[in-house]
């Protein structure tokens, strides 16, 4: 059975964060419910569906941006009452709107995320935890890296106290108290946490998690280690996941999983005999979907998923049919409710056209008095830049409350725009004068009237860094722009990993002096991606990564008055050598430098770049042979007489053209990283050798591997 599912749109509010709209229960089974919304206003608004308008129950006064909202009550009972986080309170309210709960949780940092368990309230702040009860503090936790989430495992089935929280690090830690009792590494940065089926599945201990880069996995939280149950990979390059529901959607009675993404998509997975995930349903929005809930919003005994968006927009997709089959009675019903929504909507549109008359000619006065002070109408921005582990590029996403007219980016360091599909803007490119001005990019994104989220693909260099910023200008009168600037750092294609080969050829860089554990660890922020900002917990730590174009790894071990960096490519090292004495001379930090160079590393990297570039060689061949054979194919008639190597770029000649097309200048990259490796190889033998560097492209135009290590070793 397929599933359809049709849009409703029900009402807008303003900007929201994730996880803040929920359905409050219902009295009966399928009757319609009544859904609660917080936004960047601090507005809490709880409506219901009437004759197929949406009518407010209670709507609060604006105050601080809502960060976080969720249902609560006693254990076994309806979940009916309300909370809400913002900046650092906690407030409550009854489902009619009545406000019982003010509590102010005296953190010093705004609250990002929150779960609520009967008399139990577990908060996170970036890098702090708490967990109350009865609005007693309980437990504390420092945490090494930002948390992203924070769930507690339900204490109605397991009889025990059991929070989980999802960090940026990569990893889930799982605490007893104010202890981690054990950390869990995962595929990627985990963003969202749910319990599976609502209440931990069969076992109460399951728990789901999304992440940043699109996968999704099921885990199981026993008392002693984690118990892996299943993971989807993100194959189609989808957005990250911001939010997940559990509710029987496809009427099976078995509860399906509710998806929403950053880049707007909507998923159903359905489970199968063996319990695995299967894909039932997507359909894309236009922008991203911060909360989902399964069921009945719109009409009583139709199911729906409602998810809200950043730009505060409550949409449901519902079961209900928008073609009713009906009778000759039914259709003059169904025609006269049509002509009453009609007429409602036109007069709707006639007091907006006049409220809008209105407000203009209040701001012309006002802007015209003598007293009148600067009305640049503001607005939200929603960014996000990361770095991609399968292509080693990175992907900017803007996206506004509001229309987006342009972008205009611009960069400091030489970086490549590459292509991106989901991408309708418009580009052009203006010329740069990078030695007089600093320019090394300047382009404008021009967007079609309806966008309101715009994507971007960059590839940087490493050992080239700076800053790249996005100037934003939404269609909103008067003109007016944002700023956003993304610092891209010295290794910027190295991503945190949890494990590192440790029998590879190794090059280590030694640094010591009178440097604080502060000040090495900012250098080491400075340097690589991924880095937390406050210096962790302990008075040494050790961070791995890898790089996500060649697979070459780092290891990074620093403490008060003493860093230690290992690497099986030099040009990391080198990297490294340059950036951080140049960081510590600007400090006026006396620095001694000792390195140990492994001869066997460079052969070890020439051998991770060879399957790449011989990859890239013969894509390029392939390429430009295929102008010459269509040509022939043209001329002859048929191509039989072609050899099969040939047919086979015959057929396959779209796919390689936008496989070449999407790569532009991959070729000169690895070009450039063997060079810079030779270069870096004798420079810290103290021999200059750019003079052969012609001789050194002479060779890979003509590349077989052999020759170039043969060269290597020879110079």
């Amino acid at each position: 059975m397929d599933l359809i599912l049709n849009r409703m749109d029900y009402l807008q509010v303003g900007v929201t964060s994730q996880k803040t709209m929920k359905l409050i229960p219902a009295s009966r089974h399928r009757a319609t419910q009544k859904v609660v919304i917080g936004d960047h206003d601090g507005v809490v608004m709880c409506f219901g569906m009437k004759k197929g308008e949406a009518a407010a129950v209670f709507k609060t006064l604006p105050g601080p941006k809502i960060a976080r909202l969720e249902l609560g009550g006693v254990i076994n009972t309806p979940q009916e009452k309300i909370f809400i986080a913002a900046a650092s309170e906690i407030r409550g309210f009854t489902k009619r709107g009545k406000q019982f709960l003010s509590f102010e949780t005296n953190l010093t940092e705004s609250i990002k995320a929150m779960h609520i368990s009967g008399s139990d309230l577990f908060l996170s702040a970036s890098y702090i935890y708490n967990h109350y009860c009865d609005c007693k503090d309980q437990h504390y936790y420092l945490s090494g890296d930002k948390i992203n989430d924070v769930i507690c495992l339900p204490v109605e089935r397991l009889s025990r106290i059991t929070p989980v929280l999802a960090c940026q690090d990569r990893v889930l830690r799982v605490l007893q108290g104010s202890d981690v009792m054990y950390a869990i590494e995962v595929p990627g940065p985990p963003t969202v946490l749910a319990l599976h089926n609502g209440n931990g599945g069969d076992s109460g201990e399951d728990l789901l998690f999304g992440t940043s880069d699109g996968k999704l996995a099921l885990i199981q939280i026993t008392t002693s280690k984690p118990v892996r149950k299943w993971e989807i990979q993100n194959e189609k390059k989808r957005g990250g996941i911001l939010c997940i529901d559990s509710f029987d959607i496809v009427g099976d009675g078995v509860k399906d999983l509710l998806v929403g993404r950053d880049d707007g998509m909507v998923e159903v997975y359905s489970f199968d005999n063996a319990n695995e995930p299967v894909l039932r349903f997507d359909q894309m929005l236009s922008e991203s979907v911060t909360s989902i809930q399964g069921g009945c919003v719109g009409k009583d005994s139709y199911d729906e998923i409602v998810v809200s968006t950043y730009s505060g927009w409550v949409t449901g997709l519902t079961t209900e049919p928008i073609h009713k089959e009906s009778g000759p009675g039914e259709e003059l019903k169904i025609n006269q409710e049509m002509q009453n929504k009609i007429s409602s909507l036109r007069n709707e549109l006639e007091h907006l056209q006049y409220k809008v008359l209105q407000e203009r000619e209040n701001y012309q006065q006002s802007s015209q008095s003598s007293k009148a002070k600067s009305a640049v109408p503001s607005f939200g921005i929603n960014d996000k830049f990361t770095l991609n582990k399968d292509d080693a590029s990175y992907s900017l996403i803007l996206e506004v409350q509001t229309a987006i007219d342009n972008v205009l980016i611009q960069s400091d360091v030489p970086i490549d725009l590459l292509d991106v599909d989901k991408n309708s803007a418009v580009v052009s490119f203006s010329s740069c004068d990078s030695e007089s001005n600093d320019n090394f990019l300047l382009a404008t994104y021009r967007c079609q009237a309806d966008t309101t989220r715009l994507e971007l693909k960059i590839r940087s260099i490493e050992g080239q860094y700076g800053t790249l910023q996005a100037y934003v200008t939404p269609r909103i009168q008067p003109k007016t722009c944002q700023v956003r600037q993304y610092h891209i750092k010295p290794l910027s294609l190295h991503q945190r990993t949890h494990f590192i080969d440790h029998d590879r050829p190794m090059n280590t860089l030694t640094l010591t002096g009178q440097f604080s554990f502060a000040e090495v660890h900012s250098w080491v922020v400075f340097c690589l991606p991924e880095v937390p900002e406050k210096p962790p917990a302990g008075e040494c730590v050790t961070f791995y990564f890898q790089n996500t174009f060649l697979d070459t790894q780092l290891e990074s071990t620093y403490r008060k008055g003493e860093g230690v960096f290992k690497s099986d490519n030099i040009s990391t090292i080198s990297i490294l050598k340059d950036v951080l004495s140049k960081e510590a001379t600007k400090r006026k930090i006396n620095l001694n430098i000792s390195y140990e160079i492994n001869e066997v590393s460079v052969k070890h990297t020439l051998k991770l770049i060879h399957p790449k570039l011989e990859y890239q060689l013969l894509l390029a061949k392939k390429v430009q042979l295929i102008d010459a054979l269509k040509e022939l194919q043209i001329h002859e008639g048929n191509t039989n007489f072609l050899i099969p190597e040939y047919h086979c770029i015959l057929e396959e000649a779209d796919h390689l053209q936008e496989e070449y097309k999407k790569q532009p200048a991959h070729l000169e990259r690895l070009y450039g990283m063997i060079t810079d490796l030779f270069i870096d190889k004798f420079k810290f033998k103290g021999t200059n050798v750019k003079t052969k560097v012609p001789l050194l492209l002479e060779i890979l135009d003509s590349y077989d591997q052999n020759a170039l290590i043969s060269f290597f070793d020879a110079a």
